[in-house]
């Protein structure tokens, strides 16, 4: 019984390390979400055979909810019964999928499904943008509450995720019902580039009659969905049972169960015609056309017999010779640059020669839109994502973190360069977050941020000293957290040369004066705190000259035997020194390293003040062996000691020196001022 709640703690990791392995493409690079559905179990889907995933391990914000009974019909597929919605002031405006572990540079079908079946029980049909990535796509308008609604895309994906992004536009809440990613191969769709992606407006399987036969995946290799049309009353049916091929050369690919299907005129010497306005979004006034024509024969034609056939759009001639379809094999038709018009009228006519009516087995139209808008920094949106996921950010965080500039994240200040460039992170505000744990190290990674605002929040531990490579960062501040141990020399020597402004303020626990500092009173700092012996050089210089003063009088007097012994330097009169006992105690000194505690042991806890300075207090005690010394330790309140500790040594906040028994240099002068002596220090 012990046991088992180790094994349910195994049973919850092994159960994430699934859903996180589920969240990615499956051996045929598919990603198939089922949005809204509960749990974190997906299910293989009855017809294509394709499993689908619930949408947890692909977004963060949005709620669970299932269409109104009235609108389930027993035909309709398993991801149509739930849906994710964005409703609330905590959803915000954009909220985004993130789609991972991608191929950077292919082509991807992507594709979003939507059916509002009435969901809220408010019988309001939403009006919302789609958006990948940074790039407005596409505008959902739900047609009716049983309406289905796809909307699909071709792109180039430039990174190794992509993200799909409902926008709310204040026509109704965003919602949807199920999210698509195919990959594809590179030569197909030319017309789609890294500037340029094609929406999907309709792809016709032309001559099917069952309304109900869509054909996809496993018949279309790469699950595009083609609807079945056909208009009866103008058109007849032709098809085959074997199967169509296409040429090496071929850049759609159209599926055999498709081809197999077409349709011709019932009157021979009639034409087939296909009309449809122009549909203008609010992004793109007059939006481009490509149209792809698919043309195979599918009967064994006669001898003298030709079927030859042209086409023409709004009254243009598509090319400038005749098409002859072959037997069984498929030959697209299309055009490199869109159509624009704001009606369009296509014809497949025979030509004069021909003695068969035309024929067409499918056709694929979209319209283009730009995909020239960078995302930010790819470095920076790792970094900036590790630390959202790690401190748990409330804040709506969603997609690109600064582009497009209006839908930039809260908080954050971003930066735009030339056309073409990236956005680049440059200031981040988390003040009174609720961050909790450690300073991230992924702010260092952050290299262009000016400015970073981490107050009023839980941090503990201890100021990475890496925060001082940020070449470009001019205000840290850091204050009213819990964080502890010392402000590190990199980010000293960034305030002494007035590069940054540190703001640390009410940080109980933390040491404010280097390397090494008194802890507070409540609380000691377990950090080691190194102390040496430095070079005082200006302090040696004035006592030298000094003594060479004073030794020089005395000579010109025959004056007596003298010595003085700075910092284990002797420097010694024409007379023979005596050996001092703690000669070999201070060599050691020069070299050596003291913790807080032995510092406390030394000193006796701090007990007798020799003195005090601009720096803090001096502090009488004795080494091991008896050999006495003095303690220089920088003071907190002391508004100098920094800049003074940072003049006289680089690196230790704290100093032992040779104790010197006759007083101060300044009680010295002031006596030899008086009585024209010179200093009588011996030993």
């Amino acid at each position: 019984m012990a046991a088992s709640p180790w094994l349910f703690l195994l049973c919850l990791a092994a159960a994430g390390v699934v859903l996180q392995a589920r969240a990615q493409p499956d051996s045929k690079g598919f990603i198939s979400i089922d949005c809204g559905l509960s749990g974190e179990t997906g299910y293989v889907d009855d017809t294509t055979k394709l499993f689908f995933l619930p949408d947890k391990g692909f977004i963060d914000a949005g709620t669970n909810h299932n269409i109104s009974a009235e609108y389930v019909t027993p035909t309709m597929g398993k991801s149509w019964y739930n849906l994710r919605s964005f409703a609330g002031a905590g959803a915000g405006t954009r909220n985004c999928y993130t789609l991972r572990s991608l191929v950077s540079g292919l082509k991807y079908i992507v594709r979003a499904k939507f059916k509002y079946g009435n969901y809220d029980g408010l019988d309001l049909l939403p009006v919302f943008d789609l958006y990948i990535g940074v790039n407005y796509w596409h505008p959902v308008n739900i047609s009716g509450p049983s309406a289905a609604m796809f909307v699909e895309a071709i792109v180039v994906v430039p990174d190794d995720f992509v993200q799909v992004c409902l926008v709310d536009t204040g026509a109704g809440t965003p919602f949807i019902s199920g999210l698509d990613l195919r990959p594809l191969k590179r030569t197909l769709y030319p017309e789609v580039t890294v500037a340029q992606g094609l929406t999907l407006m309709n792809r016709l399987n032309l001559g099917q009659t069952n309304e109900s036969f869509i054909v996809r995946y496993p018949d279309d290799p790469h699950d595009r969905l083609w609807f079945p049309y056909v208009d009866t009353v103008t058109w007849a049916e032709i098809s085959t049972p074997q199967k169509v091929e296409t040429i090496d050369t071929d850049r759609y690919e159209a599926p055999s169960a498709v081809l197999r299907t077409a349709v011709m005129p019932r009157n021979v010497s009639g034409d087939i015609e296909l009309t449809w306005p122009s549909e203008p979004t609010p992004m793109d006034p007059s939006p481009g056309y490509v149209i792809i024509l698919h043309f195979a024969e599918l009967e064994v034609l006669r001898r003298n017999a030709l079927r030859e056939l042209t086409i023409v759009l709004n009254d243009q001639p598509w090319y400038p010779f005749g098409i002859k379809p072959a037997y069984l094999y498929d030959i697209p038709a299309y055009k490199g640059s869109p159509f624009r018009y704001t009606q369009f009228n296509l014809s497949v006519k025979t030509t004069s020669n021909a003695t068969l009516p035309p024929i067409i087995n499918a056709a694929e139209i979209f319209t283009v839109f730009p995909t020239t808008n960078l995302g930010t920094n790819s470095q920076d949106v790792s970094a900036i994502t590790t630390i959202k996921a790690k401190y748990r950010v409330s804040k709506n965080w969603m997609g690109d973190p600064c582009a497009p500039k209006a839908m930039a994240w809260d908080r954050l200040t971003c930066s735009y360069g030339a056309i073409g460039s990236r956005p680049r992170i440059t200031g981040i505000n988390l003040s009174s977050s609720g961050l909790n744990g450690d300073i991230s190290s992924s702010f260092t990674n952050l290299t262009e941020i000016q400015y970073l605002d981490l107050s009023n929040n839980n941090l503990i531990g201890s100021i990475p000293d890496t925060l001082s490579r940020l070449p470009l960062l001019t205000v840290l501040d850091l204050s009213g957290n819990q964080l502890n141990g010392s402000i590190p020399s990199g980010l000293l020597k960034r305030i002494q040369d007035g590069s940054l402004d540190l703001r640390y303020g009410n940080n109980p626990n933390l040491c404010t004066h280097g390397n090494s500092c008194e802890p507070h009173a409540k609380k000691k700092s377990k950090l080691a705190l190194y102390v040496a012996v430095p070079a005082v050089l200006l302090v040696v210089i004035v006592l030298v000259t000094i003594l060479l003063i004073c030794l020089l009088k005395q000579n010109k007097q025959g004056s007596m035997d003298n010595s003085i012994t700075l910092k284990n330097e002797t420097i010694m009169s024409n007379s023979t020194v005596n050996n001092v006992g703690s000669d070999s105690s201070l060599r050691r000194l020069e070299s050596r390293r003291f913790t807080y505690k032995e510092l406390e042991m030394i000193t006796n806890n701090f007990q007798q003040v020799l003195g005090k300075g601009g720096f803090g207090y001096v502090y009488n005690g004795f080494l091991e062996d008896g050999t006495q010394v003095a303690v220089k330790l920088r003071s907190h309140s002391s508004n100098q000691g920094v800049k003074e500790f940072l003049a006289e040594d680089g690196e230790y906040m704290a100093l032992v020196y040779e104790y010197m028994s006759e007083g101060t240099l300044q009680e010295h002068i002031e006596g030899t001022n008086r009585n024209g002596a010179c200093l009588p220090w011996t030993h």
